[in-house]
């Protein structure tokens, strides 16, 4: 006689869902929402669109421009914090201890770039 698998919960399988949207970088509704590389060149404080993050370490990438396919420019804050361009293709295949993944802030707001580089107004 075998044994079946018991039933999944609703929460198991709520928390499996957010987990395997976390690992989609760049899902189509976002894709549709972040501006073309260069187009924000002109834009004094441009908007941060979406935020990965490294879950075992301090590594951080704010999204401000994609090309529609692989590559992105934004603020990466790892050794040092600077603007430059990632690809999300690296990134996707990044593996931490475990297995981990890189994974995209599911709860993160667009926000200018100021804030989220913590800059302050002269005083």
């Amino acid at each position: 006689m075998t044994q079946q698998a018991p039933e999944r919960t609703n929460e198991a399988r709520s928390l499996e869902q957010l987990i395997q949207e976390s690992w989609t970088l760049m899902p189509t509704e976002l894709k549709a929402s972040v501006p073309a590389l260069c187009s924000q060149e002109e834009v004094a404080d441009p908007i941060v669109r979406a935020k990965y993050f490294t879950p075992w370490s301090n590594w951080t990438w704010y999204v401000l421009e994609y090309d529609g396919e692989d590559l992105c420019f934004g603020l990466v804050d790892g050794f040092e914090r600077e603007l430059g361009y990632f690809s999300l293709s690296e990134l996707s295949a990044i593996r931490g201890p475990g297995g981990l993944r890189i994974e995209r802030d599911l709860y993160f707001d667009p926000t200018p770039l100021s804030t989220v580089r913590g800059d302050r107004a002269p005083s």
